[in-house]
């Protein structure tokens, strides 16, 4: 009863929602693996549903009505009932897996797994260590934040300089030890210590993490109605029924009719049959579940053939003007949770090669202020803010003010001179990092790009 791409999307969706993907998962190492608290087998179910889903169900039949809510639900925002999220709904549990190899180098040098000495270079502090045993790995069942030591780690240096050659002393080794990722907390759920096929020492720790539903979560149906969380509203502000049933999740009726999803208004209809009388077989082409024996079933049932119940406001008590469609439907909790993607930075690390913050969430990166965000600042007039956030990689250059060029900077001489013109009169000059590099690039081409100052 769906139109063809709505069906894709469903399908697509499908594969992202969360589940039970294996019944072993706690005694797995995946890299990453969600899985979802209390699933449940739909009401409205199929053949294929039947066969391949009721041994790994991927969703939780839910209470849902179709109408507006205070513009909370513009756009594909769903509105969450609090008390359901209290009472379990769209729980997951976050499993990732850190792994620790004890590499093998040169000659006789390798990676060591345990607690590093103070001497080692790019030692952290006492208490980033305080959850390792001795063996240098930490406990089962211990809380764990963003920069906590999981595995300790030493390894040999990168580079020995000329007296250091092939030492194996202490203070020739650096820290190495393996952290949680930025951004990230848990509980440490599994240390398995093994070997790998070459022999090294393997160690791979399993941290695990509760997830509740928040704003900016995502969930679809199975008709390909995706949304993310916009609203999470107390049970008692929650529209209610004359029965005094409230919603688990408020729709947008906007989302329906250019969509043309009609599967999901039959679901709510079947799934208020379905919980009275068992579930509902809506396979495709069976003829004996059709619009017309679902509204006559419910009619026999005492309500309304399309599903509509009176609704009542939670906040004035008042009674809606309109019938509002409300009933079970199967809901799916996707993988595109906030708090795998929320990222701020204020200070952080710059790049080599320009000065500029790094680029992404992983590497603590910055936020890129692109053409467009400038033009919004041109727009505003804001002339200070635009040449601040421009002057990220600020620098002072030294400029030669005969010939125009970069000139050289000898500080162990304290010598400044141009290597052109080889002269000395020289001037600082304040620009960006980056104008300095496409300087760099003309030279490269031939061409002589000279500064007046």
């Amino acid at each position: 009863h769906n139109r063809g791409d709505r069906v894709n999307f469903g399908v697509k969706m499908a594969g992202q929602a969360l589940g039970v993907y294996t019944k072993n998962f706690f005694t797995r190492t995946d890299t990453k693996a969600d899985v979802m608290l209390y699933p449940q087998k739909p009401i409205v179910n199929t053949m294929m549903g039947r066969n391949m889903l009721d041994e790994h169900p991927q969703g939780q039949n839910i209470i849902m009505a179709i109408m507006s809510f205070k513009g909370y639900n513009m756009e594909d925002g769903i509105v969450f009932n609090k008390a359901s999220i209290e009472r379990g709904f769209g729980r997951s549990i976050f499993f990732r897996t850190y792994v620790v190899e004890e590499k093998k180098y040169w000659g006789i040098e390798r990676d060591e797994i345990k607690i590093p000495d103070k001497s080692v270079s790019g030692y952290r502090t006492e208490e980033a260590y305080a959850n390792l045993s001795a063996d240098g790995i930490i406990n089962r069942e211990v809380d764990v934040q963003s920069g906590d030591v999981l595995v300790g780690r030493i390894s040999p240096l990168r580079f020995f300089g000329p007296v250091e050659n092939f030492m194996m002393e202490t203070e020739n080794r650096r820290e190495t030890s393996e952290i949680i990722r930025h951004g990230e907390e848990g509980i440490v759920d599994n240390v398995i210590i093994t070997e790998t096929i070459n022999g090294n020492k393997l160690a791979k720790v399993v941290v695990r993490s509760e997830r509740v539903p928040e704003l900016g979560d995502k969930f679809a149906s199975r008709h390909g109605q995706k949304g993310v969380i916009a609203l999470i509203v107390p049970e008692e502000d929650m529209p209610f029924t004359e029965d005094g049933i409230t919603p688990d999740v408020i729709l947008n009726p906007h989302a329906v009719p250019s969509r043309m999803t009609i599967g999901q208004l039959l679901e709510i209809i079947a799934g208020k049959v379905g919980a009275f009388r068992g579930e509902i077989d809506a396979s495709a082409f069976n003829e004996s579940v059709t619009e017309e024996s679902l509204r006559k079933a419910l009619k026999d049932l005492g309500f309304e053939d399309d599903g509509r119940e009176v609704m009542y406001d939670g906040v004035t008590g008042k009674k809606f003007e309109s019938g509002i469609l409300i009933g079970p439907c199967f809901y799916q909790k996707l993988h595109h949770m906030v708090a795998n993607k929320i990222h701020s930075r204020a200070r952080g690390p710059v790049t080599l090669l320009t000065k500029q913050p790094t680029a992404g969430r992983a590497k603590q990166g910055g936020l890129r202020l692109g053409e467009m965000e400038k033009d919004c600042l041109v727009a505003h007039g804001t002339a200070l803010l635009l040449k601040e956030r421009f002057d990220s990689d600020k620098s002072t250059i030294p400029i030669c003010q005969s010939c125009g060029m970069v000139a050289i900077e000898d500080r162990t001489k304290g010598k400044r001179y141009c290597n052109v013109c080889k002269k000395s009169k020289i001037v600082d000059v304040e620009m960006s990092y980056a104008f300095k590099l496409m300087l760099d690039e003309l030279k490269c081409m031939g061409v002589y790009p000279k500064i007046k100052v």
